[in-house]
Formats: structure tokens, sequence, C-alpha cells
């Protein structure tokens, strides 16, 4: 039994071990405090800040960009649209070894495999592999099965006509934003609308759109449409690029336009380019040089000068001038003719281009009446068409009786081949000076016209008789002993002007022995419909604008009047067309003279060049077509087939096709011709 008395009483909790349990409570009730001050804190006070920061991790603000408008020509044939296409990209970090990828992605994708490496290796989680791949790559990429690689939909713009009109139209980069041409001076309206929405990022960073996008047709760019003829403008670069390489010359340049509402129906320079495929092409060949190049125009602005003089009365059309037989000597100074000339009329000084003649009318009419003539016609401002980079040319008030001189016969001052071509539009709508255009209409995706372009007068330049008597000193040049036989046609009466101008060295500030050679046209000349400019730089065959432009203005114009139906000035003698080559039996009737066509009297309708969606690569050459059976249809229904088969009709007679050569059936390459024998009545049948 336990002895109870000898126990001692349990001791009482010390003053230390209370303080000890006090400081021990205290401690834990200031850390519970704090945590509860420190939730106060993160939950609400810092809920907006730290909410973001979490956003930034998995929010993204994505920019959603607008379908890009459509550009066409006068006729809605679509000379740009954009299309979805796929874009590959690569999770680099799924890959142990990038180099063994690198290498199979370029070669399916035609890349450099070291560059492509090398954008691997910087990136962590996505690297661009290719952009705006076609449909055939993506399948390529898709049969590797290699891991991390995805695809992403992006616009790219597509060209269907390829170089036809490029210089005008421009290009895009791979933003989709325009870089040249109308791409660029209308990307605000062509552009659209584009936004901005939110979406996700997965575990891999990978963009996710949970709440989907509006519809991008409501977003869409504004439709952009030309004055441009995609057909003019097809014939037109085609004369000019056949010219630029018989003449072995650097380059050329081609204008086309209605003289009476001075709309541009074709633009065409040389060389071309093709926006579907950029890459590799030199600088040059993007220059517009027909809008953007300034160049002394040399004896094309004769005609300016003498239809001034004659406006202020400075001469008649029976002044004659001495023309020294060839040689004028001014101070220090000699102008030259090319042949020797006695006394000339101004008409017969336009026939035969002479300087010294045109140097004298300059005289007649004064220093400060010769800038103001220049200025009138549009000179030393520019056209203002809209295309990025556009001339102004300079017209200096001349100091010196040589400079006077000079610029009589168009040196020692500047303009473009728009301005030249606008200005003979001026002599050709009666003297009244029209602003040329370029585009007819812009319209946003809603219907709403953002710009249209009628037909605006400048200013009258001179009298309506002055402007008449010009153009009739002008059918002279394209005579027998005018210096431009070569752009005479029979079935059209042609008023027009040649010039051939030296070039100036930037380096030495002296003239050269290169030139600038040129014929401007207007036909039909009793009633001008189109005005027609060639410009072949630096010719190395001839140097003469009457050898080197003359016979592609003269193919241009026929080409274009027979598909605008303009009827003919004259009727051809029948000894004339039986004396003519037989256009059937002749292999290359295109390069005969005389093999082209007589008469046609309606605007064939052209076909609309539809976009296909999956239509991205584009074909190494053109290619070849089939020749379409013709026999028996009207002159309009042939002429409107073959040139949907990129064919160049080529009539004689009018009716209906009663044979055509080459056959039916047979394979050409895309542009050839194909001449159309047309009668009253079918032949009857065997």
């Amino acid at each position: 039994m336990r002895d109870l008395k000898n126990m001692q009483d349990v001791e009482a909790p010390s003053r230390w071990m209370r303080v000890r349990v006090r400081l021990v409570g205290f401690v834990f009730f200031a850390c519970l405090a704090g945590l509860f001050w420190r939730a106060v804190n993160l939950q609400v006070q810092q809920q907006t800040r730290l909410k973001g920061m979490a956003e930034d991790q998995y929010v993204r603000a994505m920019d959603i960009p607008a379908k890009r408008g459509d550009i066409f020509d006068r006729r809605g044939v679509p000379l740009a649209q954009s299309i979805d296409v796929d874009s590959v990209w690569i999770d680099p970090s799924e890959h142990d070894e990038l180099k063994p990828v690198a290498r199979l992605l370029a070669k399916a994708l035609g890349l450099d495999a070291s560059d492509l490496l090398e954008r691997l290796q910087k990136g962590h989680r996505f690297a661009w592999v290719k952009r705006q791949v076609t449909p055939s790559e993506v399948a390529k990429v898709k049969a590797l099965e290699l891991k991390g690689i995805g695809f992403a939909k992006e616009p790219r713009r597509f060209y269907p006509q390829r170089e036809l009109a490029a210089h005008v139209i421009g290009l895009v980069g791979t933003d989709d934003h325009g870089l040249d041409g109308l791409e660029l001076a209308f990307e605000e309206e062509l552009s659209g609308d584009q936004v901005k929405r939110e979406g996700y990022r997965d575990a891999k960073g990978r963009k996710l759109l949970t709440n989907g996008v509006d519809d991008t047709a409501n977003r869409a760019g504004a439709t952009v449409t030309l004055t441009i003829d995609h057909q003019l403008q097809y014939v037109t670069e085609k004369a000019l690029l056949k010219a630029v390489d018989d003449a072995k010359a650097t380059a050329g340049m081609a204008v086309m336009l209605d003289p009476k509402s001075g709309e541009v129906l074709a633009l065409a320079n040389a060389p071309r380019f093709n926006p579907n495929a950029p890459q590799g092409t030199s600088r040059e060949a993007f220059r517009n040089r027909a809008v953007t190049d300034t160049f002394e125009p040399g004896s094309t602005f004769k005609s300016f000068v003498v239809a001034a003089a004659l406006e202020k009365k400075a001469v008649t059309e029976d002044t004659l001038l001495d023309c020294e037989n060839g040689a004028w000597a001014i101070g220090k100074h000699v102008v030259h003719d090319s042949h020797s000339h006695g006394s000339l009329t101004p008409r017969q000084v336009l026939q035969v281009s002479s300087n010294i003649g045109a140097a004298k009318i300059g005289g007649k009419l004064g220093r400060e009446n010769l800038v103001e003539a220049f200025q009138k016609f549009g000179f030393g401002e520019r056209a203002g068409v809209g295309l990025p980079g556009e001339g102004k040319g300079v017209v200096p008030v001349p100091k010196a009786e040589i400079s006077l001189a000079t610029e009589s016969f168009g040196q020692g001052l500047t303009a473009t081949a728009l301005q030249i071509a606008a200005g003979y539009g001026a002599i050709a709508n009666k003297g009244v000076l029209m602003k040329p255009t370029l585009v007819s209409k812009v319209v946003d995706a809603d219907g709403v016209v953002l710009l249209e372009n009628a037909p605006t007068v400048v200013r009258r330049v001179v009298s309506e008789k002055t402007a008449r008597t010009v153009v009739s000193m002008l059918e002279t040049v394209v005579e027998k002993d005018g210096t431009a036989p070569r752009a005479r046609m029979d079935e059209y009466r042609v008023a027009g002007k040649t010039g051939t101008a030296q070039k100036a060295d930037p380096v030495t500030h002296t003239y050269s022995e290169k030139r600038v050679a040129s014929f401007v046209g207007m036909v039909p000349a009793e009633d001008p419909r189109l005005v027609v400019l060639v410009v072949i730089d630096e010719p190395k065959t001839d140097v003469y604008g009457g050898l080197v432009a003359a016979p592609a203005f003269k193919e241009i114009a026929g080409q274009a009047l027979a598909y605008l139906g303009v009827p003919p000035s004259r009727v051809v003698p029948a000894s004339a067309a039986a004396s003519a080559p037989d256009c059937r039996t002749t292999a290359h009737p295109e390069l005969v003279e005389g093999c082209r066509p007589s008469k046609t009297t309606a605007v064939p309708e052209v076909p609309v060049v539809a976009l296909e969606k999956d239509v991205i690569s584009e074909p190494a050459v053109e290619g070849a077509v089939r020749v379409p059976q013709l026999s028996g249809l009207t002159g309009r229904t042939a002429v409107a087939q073959l040139l949907g088969a990129s064919l160049l009709p080529r009539l004689a007679g009018s009716g209906r096709v009663i044979a055509q050569h080459p056959a039916a059936g047979s394979l050409v390459d895309k542009g050839s011709a194909v001449t159309l024998e047309l009668a009253g009545r079918l032949p009857a049948s065997p």
C-alpha cells in the first residue's frame, strides 16, 4: 500500500514556464495574423494585378487579319485575289536532335538546311519552318510524320494573270501588306478591318481561340476596279516585249489610253516579273518605268511646239522655215538634222522631224510661251494616277538661245511616258486635256463606294481648230515620205510622231551614244479612240523610233481597234487584198506584213477568269492550249472563244468563220495568233 503521508506535493508551474507558454502562444497568434493579413492582401488588395499576371501566362490577344480585297480589270477579270494557305511550324523541344529534322524538312520544302537548323535552334517551343506553302508541300511534310509539326492558316495573295499588269498591281509581302504598285497605294482600303480577339495558350504554348471569330467577309478589304482591260494589256505587253527583244534594247514602256475619258487602258513595262514568285527577280524588273522614269523625250515634243505656235499665231500652216540645209549654228553650237532640208512648212517639219525647223518655231513662240505651253499640256506636274513614285519631270525656263532651240525638239527637259501619252490625248481630244485615271472605283465590303473616278477635264490646252490641224499634220508622218511609214495601217487612218532622243550620261553630264526611241500615235485619226505610246530604251539594232517603236504601235493599235470593234477608216481595195500574202499558208502569219484583221464590228464578251481556291503553285511555263473549233461561228463569238483560250484572233473579212489556221485541235503556245477567214454566208456543203 502506497504511503500517502510520505508523498511530496507536486510543485506548481514556475513563473518562467508560464512566460514561455504565453510567448509561444503569442508567436503562433502573430503568425496566424500575418497569414490572415497576407491572404487579405493577395485576395483583395492585389487581386487585379495578380489576376493580370496570371492571365498573361495563358491569355493572348491575337490579331485576326481580314481578307484582303480583290483587284479587277474593267471587265471584272480578277487580277489579284487572296486565299488561305498553310504555313508550317514546329515545336523544337519535341526533338532531341534537330539536325536530322532540319535536313528532312529542308529537302521536302526546298529550303537551305543550315538556315533552317539555325531557326530551329533559336526557337524554344515554336519556330516557323516555311510560310505560305503549296498543297503538295503540305503533303510532303505530313508524309514525314515528324513530332511537333503544326500547320497554321495564313492569307496569301494570288495573281491569276501572272505577269500581266504586274507593275500596275504591285505585290504584297509575307505579312500581307502591300510593297509596291496599287497594293501599296491602296493598302488601307485593301487590307480591311483587322480585329483583336482573346485566346488561350495550351501547355505547349499553342494559341487557341475558344470563342471563334467574326465572319471575315464582314471585315474584308475593299474591291478595287481598274480602267485597264486585261486583253488590251496582254496585246500591249506582247508587242512591247517583242519590240524590246528585236531591238536588243535594255527596256521598254507602252501606254494606251482613251483620249476622251483619260482612262488608261493598258500600261506595260519590259522587263516584267511574276508577282506570284518574285524571288530572284532583279530590282530593275520591278520598276514601273512608264510612271516613275523621267527621260528626255526628243522629237515627240515637236507636236506640242507646233500646236502652241499655231494657237498663239506665231506661225501659220503656210509659214516657211529655212532649215539651213541640215546644219544651223547657234553661237558656238550647231543644230543638225538627220537629212538636209531647205524651206519647210510646219506640216513638213513634223513630217520629216526637222530639229532646225522645230527650233525656229520655238524661237518664234518665245521662251515664256514655250514653257507655258508645255505646262498646259501637263508637263512638269504629276499626272496623278495614284501609283507610288510617280515622276514629275522637269521643264526649265530656257535662258540661252541654244536651250530654247533644244527644248523645242524635246532635249534638255524630261517627262514620263504617261505624261507624253496624256499630252497627245489632249491633241486627240480636240484640245482638251483629261486627267489620266487608272482606278475606276473602290467599293468596300458593305457596297459603299469609297472612290469613283469620273472623266475629269483638266483644262483646254488649244482650240479645237488647232488640235484638228495638228492631227492632220501628223497623218503625214506615217506616209511614204514621213519618218514612220511602218506605223501606217491599211484599214485605219493614223496620226503620230516619232522620237529619237540622246540620253545624258549621269557621270559626265554630257550626251552619250545611247538613245531612247519612241512613237506615239492616235487612231483613227478622223476621230481618235486610242492614243498609244511605245518607248524603246537603248535599242541596239536601230536607234530611230520609226524603225523600232512604230511597228509595235501598229501591232498594238491593229489588235486593239479590232477588239474594240472600231469601224475601219477606209476599205482596203480588192487589188491590195489580192496581193496580200495568204495567212493560211504562212507558218508565222503574225510576222508577215499584210496578215492582219480587216474588220470587226462588235465588242467581244471576255470571259471572267475565276480563281480556284486550290490553285496555289505556278507552272514553270505558260504551256500550250488547243485551238477551238470555230467553223460556222460569228466573228464576235469566235473572237470571244479565242480570247478565252488565251489566243490572239486575226480576222479577214466579215460574217461567219469559213476557215481557220491553225486547224481546230492543234496544240499551240498561249498567245499564238489564230487567223480566221470570214464570209457573209457559209460555203455550200460538198
